[in-house]
């Protein structure tokens, strides 16, 4: 009887273990360090609900970039940061990341650590943000408040530990694609006062990033509106430099989200470099093609220099 119980707890378990879905982890060598010290903060009741667990997928062959699958994180309730330290000379700046996915997923690796090989590279260190999705958007250009809040948090936390990171603390920025793009500007304009009551010393960092690139930026523009600008978007002065790229026959987000923009920092008088590209679709990442637009990472670390972040 003793052996029977055996088996069958044991089959439990392990049906248990095989029903159970995977939680992102990066590779070896790297942790994931949790954002917030308890549950996420819930700005004015809007955090969509999910009952689903977090889960890791991998598309299939109708969704391949440069002719390779891409992953991506569903589910995500607890948000962390990955730190990848930069191989080689370390320049001491900092660049956090945003995946895209429409606020309902994260392209971890095509739109996160795969630019992180490319910045440590660089000796620049990368810092890969897992925000919280799906998002229950607001308004019109379907704003997210729970992905700020992640982004302001994650600003401050490695504004916090620049020293132990050997990082400059002013020389600390963000790059995000599509959604991530959108994330962006809203950090790059939403620095002034957090979404949530601090909770811990981190939080009394500046969460201004030092500089901003957006590639095929949404959300900042609607057609319902003839692509004026996300009037939740306050560009002002202090707004930080900023890079953008975009390909022209970008099928999900119109290339006026990246225009539309690049006038509002214009008018505004800051620093903006913005490249269009004739041909290059949408979610290339850093995955080289034949296109043009896939040679924006090069254009970037040019850009990077006459501003002062780098060496030219």
């Amino acid at each position: 009887m003793k052996q029977l119980i055996f088996v069958l707890c044991f089959a439990f378990l392990c049906c248990g273990a095989d029903a159970q879905t995977p939680v992102w982890q990066p590779s070896a060598g790297h942790t994931q360090i949790p954002l917030w010290p308890g549950t996420p903060p819930n700005p004015q009741n809007v955090a969509r609900q999910i009952a689903a667990p977090e889960d890791v997928k991998v598309t299939g062959k109708d969704e391949l970039v440069a002719g390779k699958p891409w992953t991506y994180v569903e589910n995500v309730t607890r948000p962390t940061m990955t730190v990848y330290s930069p191989q080689g000379k370390n320049t001491a700046v900092a660049v956090i990341v945003f995946p895209g996915g429409g606020y309902n997923i994260l392209a971890i690796d095509l739109e996160g650590t795969e630019v992180c090989d490319w910045l440590t590279s660089k000796g620049i260190t990368c810092v890969v943000l897992k925000y919280r999705v799906p998002c229950a958007v607001v308004g019109l250009h379907r704003d997210c408040p729970t992905a700020l809040q992640d982004a302001q948090r994650a600003l401050g936390l490695v504004r916090y530990h620049a020293a132990e990171w050997h990082i400059d603390p002013h020389k600390i920025g963000v790059l995000g694609f599509s959604a991530g793009g959108h994330m962006v500007a809203s950090i790059s304009t939403h620095f002034q006062k957090r979404l949530y009551p601090a909770v811990d010393a981190a939080d009394k960092e500046s969460c201004r990033p030092d500089f901003a690139v957006g590639l095929y930026p949404g959300h900042l523009a609607a057609a319902e509106t003839n692509f004026s600008f996300n009037s939740d978007i306050h560009v002002t002065s202090q707004t930080p430099p900023t890079f953008l790229a975009q390909a022209t026959d970008d099928p999900v987000d119109d290339v006026r989200n990246s225009c539309a923009y690049y006038l509002e920092l214009k008018k505004a008088g800051v620093s903006v470099e913005m490249h269009l590209f004739a041909q290059g679709g949408h979610g290339f990442g850093l995955r080289r093609t034949e296109n043009p637009a896939t040679e924006w990472p090069q254009l970037a670390e040019a850009w990077l220099g006459t501003i002062g972040m780098i060496p030219k």
